[in-house]
């Protein structure tokens, strides 16, 4: 695949579009100063398209510029599926016969997240873009712990529960805090739980990076747009294996 130049109003004219906050009153210095960032990160020319004061002593940007950088697309680096795709049908039929009885999973938002949105659209019932959750199979068995769950109470559910696998999502990323978050949260079942007696190690969030997971000591990570659908084939393709191998 040969090199690729962004694309804005003509083919290739490298032009493009970022927004940011400065903390600064709006202003023409202020205006000023976001070209001169837009300059620094290589925009040039650059130019303030819009620009909107964000309380007493910040503003809000938007510059629209070129860039002259080449993007390779032979040299990205991306986690690509391993694993089948199924059906809650065929998940069903997968856990029956490997495992011959309910595959139990844990999930939560650990830390202070309260954001439960991610970790309900993939476990509860009603699901997300179009997918039923994991509520919905048969053979799995959903325990939901909800928001702001501590890493103790979560290693201490998992063991009530004697769960194959584990789910946290991950919303509030000040600070790389789902990032340290999850660190805790795998280290803490390393402690908890021998090697080949720990549960699965899933985490999520519109801002992990997918190729982090030896890095945080997890099995898998999701990013945005994942559906229940993926999660539940990843766990029943890992947990059926493991139990056959």
């Amino acid at each position: 695949m040969s090199l690729i130049r962004p694309y804005g109003d003509t083919t290739g004219d490298g032009m493009v579009q970022l927004s940011f906050t400065l903390p600064i009153e709006h202003s023409k210095v202020a205006e000023g100063a976001a070209v001169q960032l837009a300059n620094k990160m290589g925009m040039d020319p650059a130019l303030v398209v819009h620009a909107k004061p964000m309380g007493e002593g910040f503003t809000f940007f938007v510059v629209y510029g070129r860039v002259n950088h080449l993007v390779d697309p032979s040299t990205v680096e991306v986690v690509e599926r391993d694993y089948p795709l199924l059906t809650p049908k065929e998940a069903n039929a997968a856990i029956k016969q490997s495992m011959r009885r309910r595959l139990v999973v844990v999930g939560g938002c650990i830390g202070t997240d309260a954001h439960t949105v991610g970790i309900d659209a993939i476990l509860n019932i009603k699901g997300f873009a179009g997918e039923k959750g994991l509520e919905y199979y048969r053979e799995l068995k959903v325990v939901n712990l909800g928001a702001q769950v501590s890493v103790p109470q979560l290693v201490e559910a998992a063991r009530e529960e004697k769960a194959d696998a584990v789910l946290v999502s991950q919303v509030v990323t000040q600070r790389d805090a789902h990032l340290l978050n999850t660190r805790e949260m795998s280290a803490a079942f390393r402690e908890a739980y021998p090697a080949a007696k720990r549960p699965l190690l899933v985490v999520g969030g519109p801002r992990f990076d997918e190729t982090m997971a030896d890095e945080l000591g997890v099995d898998r990570v999701f990013t945005r747009g994942t559906t229940p659908g993926e999660v539940a084939s990843f766990i029943v393709h890992r947990l059926t294996n493991r139990t056959a191998s």
